[in-house]
Formats: structure tokens, C-alpha cells, sequence
């Protein structure tokens, strides 16, 4: 598995393999003697196969953006959903009865 980091490595370092053609970079894949499965994953530019073949778990990130004039929740990662409602309400409540 080094190998196919190490190779993935100076490929990245050298601007040749980004207009090299296929047949260059499977010759220089064997010649490193890289696996045909790692090959091939490489080759077709398949990130999640070669994630897979890392033994990389899946990551997934989600970024949900408010909605324009929609007022955004806050909180510290520890609530429960309905919590932040609850915590502002409260800090409503204090600010008109003049707490602070």
C-alpha cells in the first residue's frame, strides 16, 4: 500500500502526469508495481474506490445555509434538538422582566 502512496505522491509533485495520456500512466503504474485493482481505480479517476481501497471510511459533510431574513439557532454542539428554542425563549422571558 506504501507503494500507491508514494507513487500517488511524486505523481502529484510532477506536473508531467497531468497531461501524460492513459497508456503512460498504465505503463508507469505496472512498472511501480502497483496492483491491478489500484490501477485501474487510478486510471478511471475513481477517488471513492480508491478511498475504499485505503480502507478510508466514507466521509460526508452537509452545509445547510439559512434562509435569507431567517434568523440562525445557535448551539455549542451539546443540546438536543429544541433546546435552543427553549434557551432563547428563557432569554426573552428575562429581558422583559428586567433580568439580566
Amino acid at each position: 500500500m506504501f507503494d500507491v502512496i508514494d507513487f500517488l505522491e511524486s505523481a502529484g509533485q510532477d506536473a508531467q502526469w497531468r497531461q501524460a495520456d492513459t497508456e503512460a500512466r498504465a505503463a508507469a503504474l505496472t512498472g511501480e508495481g502497483i496492483p491491478p485493482a489500484w490501477r485501474a481505480a487510478m486510471l478511471a479517476g475513481d477517488a471513492q474506490g480508491l478511498q475504499g481501497l485505503l480502507g478510508q471510511p466514507v466521509f460526508c459533510c452537509l452545509i445547510n445555509p439559512a434562509k435569507p431574513g431567517e434568523e440562525q439557532e445557535e448551539c455549542d454542539g451539546n443540546c438536543k434538538e429544541g433546546d435552543d428554542q427553549d434557551a432563547d425563549k428563557d432569554e426573552s422571558e428575562n429581558v422583559d422582566k428586567g433580568d439580566d
